[in-house]
């Protein structure tokens, strides 16, 4: 269904997850442990699992969000440095794999980070 690295040249860009356009493709995904399950809000901020809050990526996303969400993020809420908390998905074609998440922290300081997962997303690092 979907191939883990794109050639073009010499150079891998990453899985491609062209072919994952639509939400009951990445719950088969999901189903069969080739995706997992990542909630944008995480519930230790108040997240719930709700179609609108959750997205499907590889494992080594859910591992950099949560690790992310946890020390950084959660170091800057404990310092009252930051009391608003997004995270986008944005995708790549029809996708339903984000090919990246921004995380953005603010107020009164401002934090924002880019999760690259595929495609387009690295090719911009």
């Amino acid at each position: 269904m979907f191939g883990w690295f794109k050639k073009t040249g010499r150079t891998a860009h990453g899985p491609d997850f062209s072919a994952v356009d639509s939400r009951a493709k990445a719950e088969d995904l999901w189903r069969r442990g080739d995706l997992h399950k990542l909630l944008l809000m995480p519930p230790e901020f108040g997240g719930e699992d709700i179609p609108p809050n959750v997205v499907y990526v590889p494992a080594f996303v859910v591992e950099l969000k949560h690790h992310l969400d946890t020390s950084t993020i959660g170091q800057l809420v404990k310092q009252q440095k930051v009391r608003r908390y997004s995270a986008e998905p944005q995708y790549e074609g029809t996708s339903f794999v984000p090919c990246a998440i921004t995380i953005t922290a603010s107020e009164p300081a401002h934090f924002t980070t880019v999760l690259r997962i595929w495609g387009k997303a690295l090719a911009s690092e």
